[in-house]
């Protein structure tokens, strides 16, 4: 029998897989028709309250004490505070111009083009060092803004670019490690591993904010920003080092020995069959770590840092805008949303692409 005669199950239209899954008895279409009715009514409440009887500009703030609505007057009076917390005023632009060649640094790694590890090395590190240089200067005649004066948007992207660099290729290592073939490379780094995949996250941020400094020499130690994302990097690597292991162990082991026989040394293996298949592999569980990793990156105002969080605090934190935190929130909710959204999404295309889980 080829291919060609093997007849395929015919699909079932839409409207009548909807009939079969909502409408099917007289008490799903009751239970339908109640749920439409309440997620319909939650949607006209929100679309209420955030457009049709909110508040926008910032001189209008007296009316919102009469308005039903949302007063979004506090994001367009304190919006600088949420997006560039305490960098200075008059070099905002330098932060504004950081942020937009970060995202476009992720949106060119979504292309296939950039599928290399040359061309995606290449990438992100032009675009994490113009970033870098837009941020702290002293270069091109910009000024010098250490670190401690960073904040808003901009540190939770440099935060989240920093660990990815940081904890993607040390993940590697440290998946490649605990499969060694030498059981005391393979305990070594199994024991790294384990261990601090069993600290919280708060911990080890805590330990190299704080306590770090206390054992290492003064040329060691570094700024506090940089020891912290060390910190986090390794934290990441950890639990994508898992993910990765997975993957690895999902590959025949038959596959590397025909590398062998095809007398391919251990990088190549490694780099031509083992890691591509590694990553199709736990490719959901991959991208679940780095949507995960982005959404900790609130965290670290725990340790004294003026992130989009911390900043959005300190938007509503004086004066007249206290009452209006909601709106706050809301609205940084909504950056959140935005890229952890768009990661997911992403994520969700590679598997349709490489068909990960289909047979």
């Amino acid at each position: 029998m080829t291919e060609a005669s093997i007849a395929l199950p015919p699909q079932t239209p839409f409207s009548q897989r909807i009939k079969k899954s909502l409408f099917a008895t007289p008490l799903d279409c009751l239970l339908t028709l109640i749920c439409a009715f309440f997620f319909t009514y939650i949607i006209y409440l929100f679309v209420d309250w955030a457009f049709l009887s909110s508040i926008w500009r910032a001189d209008d703030e007296p009316l919102c004490k009469e308005a039903g609505g949302a007063c979004w007057s506090v994001i367009d009076a304190r919006h600088r505070i949420i997006f560039f917390g305490l960098f200075p005023f008059e070099e905002h632009w330098r932060s504004t111009l950081a942020c937009a060649v970060m995202i476009v640094t992720f949106i060119a790694s979504c292309v296939p083009w950039f599928w290399t590890t040359m061309k995606l090395s290449a990438l992100w590190i032009a675009g994490f060092a113009t970033f870098y240089i837009l941020m702290h200067g002293g270069l091109f005649g910009l000024s010098v803004i250490t670190p401690e004066r960073w904040g808003g948007l901009a540190l939770t992207l440099f935060i989240f670019a920093a660990v990815s660099i940081i904890g993607m290729p040390l993940s590697i290592v440290l998946a490649l490690g605990r499969r060694s073939k030498l059981p005391v490379i393979a305990k070594m780094f199994g024991l790294f591993i384990d261990f601090f995949r069993s600290l919280p996250l708060l911990t080890i941020l805590f330990t190299a904010a704080v306590i770090t400094p206390f054992v290492l020499p003064g040329w060691l130690q570094g700024d506090k920003l940089y020891r912290v994302i060390v910190g986090f990097a390794i934290f990441f690597a950890a639990y994508q080092a898992e993910n990765i292991r997975a993957g690895l162990q999902a590959i025949p082991s038959g596959q590397d020995e025909a590398g062998l026989t095809l007398g391919l040394n251990y990088m190549q293996r490694v780099t031509r069959i083992q890691l591509p298949q590694a990553f199709r592999n736990s490719l959901p569980a991959v991208v679940n770590q780095f949507v995960i990793t982005f959404k900790e990156t609130s965290i670290v105002t725990i340790v004294g840092f003026f992130e989009i969080l911390a900043s959005g605090s300190a938007a509503f934190g004086t004066g007249q805008w206290t009452v209006h935190y909601i709106e706050v929130y809301v609205f940084i909710g909504a950056i959140y949303f935005v890229f952890v959204f768009s990661l997911s999404r992403y994520g969700a295309y590679l598997e349709r692409k490489l068909r990960v889980g289909h047979g």
